[in-house]
C-alpha cells in the first residue's frame, strides 16, 4: 500500500507528464484531484479514474492508502503544507509515501511567470496601467547604468538582481506593444523570435555550414551580414552608420562612430578638424573627439576611462569633506 504524492509545474502545458507518472496514474487504486485541476481532462483521456474531491485530510489520506494505492494531483503551485502534514504522520507508523515530478521546467520557464506577473501589473495596477514607451525610457536607462556599476564595481552579487530589473523594463515595453491594434504592435514572444533569427542568421559558422579559423573571422563575416540586412532594408541609402544612436552619451557616440567608421577603412582625416566643422565655437569638442580616437588606437574605452577617473575625483572630493568635518 503507498500514497503517492505527484507534483508539476505549471509552466509545462498540463498532460505533458513523465512516462513513470503516467504510469503511476493509471496503475494506481485511486487517483485523486481537486476539481477544476488543469490535469484533470487528460486524465480522464488516458482512462486514470481520477475522483474529484476537495485538499482531503492528511489522515484521512494517509488512512485511503493504507487500504491501497493512492495518488494525490497537488495543485500546479504545490500543497506543500499538506505535504508537510503527511510527512509528521507516517513518522511513527510508517507508509510507503513518495514525491512523484510528473513534469519539471525547461530552461527559461521563470520568463513565463515574469509575462504573467507583468500583464497582471498592467491590468490591476493604477501606476502600470498608465505608463507608455516614452515614460519608461528614463527607467531602461537608469537600470542599465545600474548593471554597469555592479560589473564596474565587481559586484557579481547584486548583477543578477540588475539584470533582473532591465529584463523587467523589456516586458514592460512588451506588454504595452501588444495592447495597439495596428502593425506596430508585438509581444515579447515576437521581440524574442526576433532576436533569435538574427542571432541563428548572425553564426553561420555555428548554426550552418560556414567554417571560419577563429574570433577576427567571425567578427568579419559578422559584419559582412549587417551590411547585407542594412542594404536589404535600406537600399542605396544604406550605411555603414546606420542604428547608431545620436541619443547617447557623447564619449560612446564617439566611440562607436569610430569603430563603424574603422570597420569600412574610412580615412582618419573625416574627423572634425575646424571648429567651424564641428559646429562650435571652439575647438574643445574636436579636441574631445580626438581624444576618444586616441583610446580606440590604444584599444581603451574612453567613456569607462572617463568614468573610472570621475570615480577617483569622487572619492578624493569625499575623503576632502571628511578631513574638513574633522577641522
Amino acid at each position: 500500500m503507498s500514497l503517492t504524492l505527484l507534483a508539476t509545474t505549471h509552466r509545462v502545458a498540463p498532460g505533458l507528464l513523465t512516462w513513470k507518472a503516467w504510469d503511476v496514474l493509471r496503475s494506481a487504486g485511486r487517483v485523486l484531484v481537486r476539481p477544476g485541476h488543469p490535469l484533470l481532462p487528460y486524465l480522464r483521456d488516458a482512462g486514470a479514474a481520477a475522483e474529484e474531491t476537495a485538499v482531503p485530510d492528511p489522515a484521512a489520506l494517509v488512512a485511503a492508502a493504507r487500504d491501497g494505492d493512492v495518488v494525490w494531483v497537488a495543485a500546479p503551485e504545490g500543497d506543500e503544507d499538506l505535504m508537510r502534514e503527511i510527512g509528521a504522520l507516517v513518522v511513527h507508523d510508517p507508509l510507503d509515501v513518495e514525491v512523484l515530478h510528473g513534469s519539471y521546467d525547461l530552461p527559461g520557464a521563470r520568463l513565463l511567470d515574469l509575462v504573467a506577473v507583468m500583464d497582471t501589473l498592467r491590468r490591476d495596477c493604477p501606476w502600470d496601467r498608465k505608463q507608455t514607451h516614452e515614460t519608461l525610457v528614463p527607467y531602461l536607462l537608469e537600470e542599465a547604468y545600474e548593471v554597469l556599476d555592479t560589473i564596474e564595481n565587481g559586484d557579481y552579487g547584486a548583477l543578477r538582481e540588475e539584470l533582473g530589473d532591465v529584463l523587467m523594463q523589456v516586458a514592460f515595453h512588451a506588454v504595452v506593444a501588444a495592447e495597439r491594434t495596428d502593425e506596430t504592435a508585438f509581444t515579447v514572444d515576437d521581440v524574442a523570435a526576433g532576436i533569435v533569427d538574427k542571432l541563428v542568421r548572425r553564426h553561420p559558422h555555428v548554426f550552418g555550414d560556414v567554417s571560419v579559423s577563429g574570433a577576427d573571422e567571425v567578427n568579419a563575416n559578422w559584419e559582412q551580414i549587417k551590411a547585407a540586412e542594412r542594404a536589404e532594408k535600406s537600399g542605396a541609402e544604406a550605411s555603414a552608420l546606420d542604428g547608431v544612436a545620436m541619443g547617447q552619451p557623447s564619449l560612446s557616440l564617439a566611440a562607436q562612430l569610430h569603430r563603424r567608421a574603422g570597420r569600412m577603412g574610412a580615412p582618419g582625416d573625416l574627423a572634425p578638424s575646424t571648429g567651424q566643422d564641428a559646429g562650435t565655437g571652439d575647438d574643445l569638442g574636436i579636441r574631445l573627439f580626438a581624444l576618444v580616437r586616441e583610446a580606440a588606437d590604444r584599444g581603451l574605452d574612453a567613456e569607462a576611462e572617463l568614468r573610472a577617473v570621475s570615480r577617483v575625483f569622487r572619492d578624493r572630493v569625499r575623503a576632502w569633506e571628511r578631513r574638513r568635518q574633522r577641522d
